[in-house]
């Protein structure tokens, strides 16, 4: 039914077509869930700079960021403060699917959070959230660690124009 969020049998059928909803994806028993599916931890970066924004997109500064190597264990230890991930995964939403990205319950449990945009119908690309720590003594992240879940929603009627921003196909 459109304008409701796709189960796990139906995120399924459309990670099995061309394109694919989702690719590169690391285990499809593990990360398909009843309501979407968990996106894994590729990298994380530090903001090393204040971004801006304008008006105009000519005024739009992003941050500057900093990788973090994770130990030979796999393992980073990370300090309270913000933080962005990029994903593992490969989404490609079709005109009348969107996503929005949601914290795993543990986070939540450990004074951990993500925050993100919508994913807009259209979009292809390996996205990136900001994951925010707010518990004082810091948080572990292991790399390939399910961090979030996106939630896909079909439209009741498909966008006549698909997303056309600057992050289409970001990070591939």
């Amino acid at each position: 039914m459109p304008g409701t969020p796709l189960d796990r049998d139906s995120i399924e059928h459309l990670i099995e077509g061309a394109p694919p909803l989702l690719e590169h994806f690391l285990s499809l028993e593990a990360q398909l869930q009843p309501n979407g599916f968990d996106m894994t931890v590729r990298d994380v970066a530090r903001l090393a700079t204040p971004g801006a924004i304008s008006v105009e997109d000519s005024g739009r500064v992003l941050s500057e960021t900093e990788p973090m190597g994770f130990g030979p264990d796999g393992w980073l230890q990370l300090e309270p403060g913000p933080f962005l991930v990029t994903f593992n995964e490969v989404v490609n939403l079709p005109l009348n699917i969107m996503a929005l990205g949601r914290p795993r319950s543990s986070l939540l449990r450990s004074g951990v959070s993500i925050h993100t945009a919508v994913w807009d119908a259209g979009y292809s690309g390996r996205s990136q959230a900001l994951l925010v720590v707010y518990h004082p003594d810091g948080y572990r992240v292991q790399r390939d660690a399910r961090l979030m879940q996106l939630v896909f929603l079909q439209m009741k009627t498909a966008a006549s124009r698909g997303y056309q921003g600057r992050f289409q196909s970001e990070n591939i």
